[in-house]
């Protein structure tokens, strides 16, 4: 998103898969935004250090660098996952109670952030429910390829929180310019409901679709005993999280549908 505007804004990126970062000189930015982290992998005994050193301790020791260089201003990208729900409805007051190392990492690493805010350096946390866009993983894929191979869908009564990935780097510009201090909740202004969804992907990819409410008693059924159906068919919002008054939301759901698939 800064990149559209080369008068005010530089931009660089660091690779962090090495030591280079351990190294790098930051004295020369303004603001730091962390979004390397570990993701979409299937979380085992054996992997999940790797999330804290990861998603916790090198997140934490970047900001630790960047704050000693002068930067003024450390932008994390946490996650919805900090608070371990797959149905429900989430405020600012909601206690965060993460159950997998992804969001337990997530956790610790803003409370560690946290401590470094003061009046010189500025800790953003964002926690964005899903993200969507172009090539983007996880859920949303699935449903993509669904379309692509289904004529039929199960009609849904559900309300899901969602964030286009432009919405969310104009959101990111926007808390640049006002040096946005805290936690914040970036979404789309309306929730998303999985069967409308569907069905824009589908009119996106020239599929016909055909919704069966018949089925819907099934679905219920499968949302209480199948983890991944509770999450693609139940409801999970924020609710009166409201950050800029959505001046972010700068491409609409149908645009941002057309642009993802």
């Amino acid at each position: 998103m800064v990149s559209n505007y080369p008068d005010e804004y530089q931009f660089d990126e660091l690779d962090t898969f090495g030591e280079e970062w351990k190294h790098f000189d930051y004295s020369n930015y303004d603001v730091v935004y962390q979004v390397a982290g570990i993701a979409h992998i299937k979380e085992t005994p054996e992997n999940s250090y790797l999330y804290y050193k990861v998603n916790r301790d090198m997140a934490v020791e970047i900001a630790k660098l960047a704050k000693s260089a002068g930067v003024k201003q450390f932008i994390y990208l946490s996650s919805m996952s900090v608070y371990g729900m797959s149905t429900g409805v989430i405020n600012k007051k909601t206690t965060p109670n993460p159950i997998t190392s992804y969001g337990k990492s997530k956790l610790q690493a803003e409370k560690e952030l946290e401590k470094l805010n003061d009046n010189n350096f500025c800790v953003t946390i964002l926690r964005p429910p899903m993200v969507y866009g172009k090539g983007c993983k996880g859920n949303f894929q699935s449903l993509i390829k669904i379309a692509k191979i289904s004529p039929i869908f199960p009609y849904v009564n559900n309300e899901i929180s969602m964030i286009y990935i432009d919405n969310l780097s104009s959101f990111v510009k926007l808390a640049i310019e006002e040096k946005a201090e805290g936690i914040f909740f970036p979404q789309n202004k309306n929730y998303v409901n999985t069967t409308k969804m569907q069905k824009s992907i589908a009119q996106s990819l020239n599929k016909k679709i055909i919704i069966l409410k018949s089925v819907y008693p099934l679905v219920k059924i499968l949302k209480k005993f199948v983890p991944k159906a509770n999450k693609a068919f139940g409801s999970l919002i924020y609710k009166n999280t409201e950050d800029f008054e959505f001046k972010y939301n700068v491409v609409n759901f149908e645009e941002s549908i057309k642009e993802s698939v």
